[in-house]
């Protein structure tokens, strides 16, 4: 989140593809003639989870001794292919990347790999695999599990609910509510009022949720397919004069903690950003010095459950 700021952190140059000037070596290794400069994309910053993974990115790379920038694609495809095209350019060592599209970032993904710089997908999957270096992503499946059987219990298996979900774009969206409802399911007395797309923002999340209650004020949940809609839902219940509806969301942001010490909120599940951020740092640079990195290309890190009784716990994305 400032596309404009970001793309002149980014201090990639020109943002033309010059693939031919790229380097010589295998397209599965490090790119042996590379900069000693990682590129670091992800969605907007404006969302704390994003700023976080980039910032710990950042930080790891200085720490092992590289260059270091963090841009914004603002899940604009084009803008994407923009950055990795400029990363391209400079002969990144790798690129680190939480992209734009689990089908559109595919084609850059791979453009890179041809050019011989590795790229290091992180909290979101994309489509296709052998393109990526790695994908290291929270298990998504499993955070989703546990939020999901936490607002079954605060519900007390019974009332009506909204489901509030993520860009279609976004595997994690799917991925969630399909955990969600896996396990809501297995309740007959929970009622689905609503399920809408929020698109991850939260001014959308308030006004899908405040059109909601104008409708049906006879609402008891909202399970949200992350923090920023989940504290948005939090937003039209207080406008709309509701209490004790259960909120449940999925990231373990800083605002949600607090939403969840407030009242405001049940629970969260976590996905630690900044260590799915730090370890593709680290694999990056594992593959610049011997030309793999001894892992998996798919690999992913469970989630935590966030609640009032360990919230004191955690601060950003991670646990103190």
């Amino acid at each position: 989140m400032v596309a404009a700021s970001a793309l002149v952190l980014s201090g990639c140059g020109s943002s033309g593809s010059d693939s031919g000037s790229a380097s010589e070596s295998e397209s599965s290794g490090g790119s042996g003639d590379s900069s000693n400069y990682i590129a670091i994309i992800t969605p907007s910053p404006d969302n704390p989870f994003f700023k976080a993974e980039g910032d710990a990115a950042k930080a790891k790379a200085e720490e092992l001794g590289y260059e270091a920038s963090v841009a914004s694609h603002d899940d604009d495809p084009n803008k994407q292919s923009e950055l990795i095209d400029a990363a391209i350019s400079r002969k990144a060592a790798a690129i680190i990347l939480d992209n734009a599209g689990a089908d559109a970032s595919i084609g850059p993904v791979q453009k890179a790999k041809d050019a011989g710089i590795p790229v290091f997908l992180i909290d979101r999957e994309i489509n296709k695999t052998g393109v990526a270096a790695a994908q290291i992503v929270s298990n998504n499946a499993q955070g989703a599990q546990l939020a999901g059987q936490a607002f079954v219990e605060a519900m007390g298996q019974k009332g009506n609910f909204v489901e509030l979900v993520g860009k279609a774009s976004d595997t994690n969206a799917g991925v969630r509510s399909d955990g969600y409802n896996g396990v809501i399911s297995q309740y007959p007395d929970l009622k689905l009022v609503q399920k809408e797309t929020a698109n991850w923002d939260q001014q959308e999340a308030f006004t899908k949720m405040e059109t909601i209650l104008q409708r049906n004020r006879d609402v008891q949940g909202v399970i949200a397919g992350n923090d920023t809609m989940a504290l948005g839902a939090v937003a039209a219940i207080k406008a709309a004069g509701l209490k004790d509806v259960v909120v449940v969301g999925f990231d373990g942001s800083p605002d949600a903690i607090k939403a969840i010490k407030a009242g405001d909120m049940y629970a969260t599940a976590l996905q630690p950003a900044a260590l799915g951020a730090e370890t593709a740092v680290e694999q990056a640079d594992k593959m610049v010095k011997d030309g793999e990195t001894g892992e998996d290309e798919k690999q992913s890190i469970d989630c935590e459950l966030i609640t009032a009784d360990n919230a004191d716990d955690y601060g950003v994305f991670a646990k103190k």
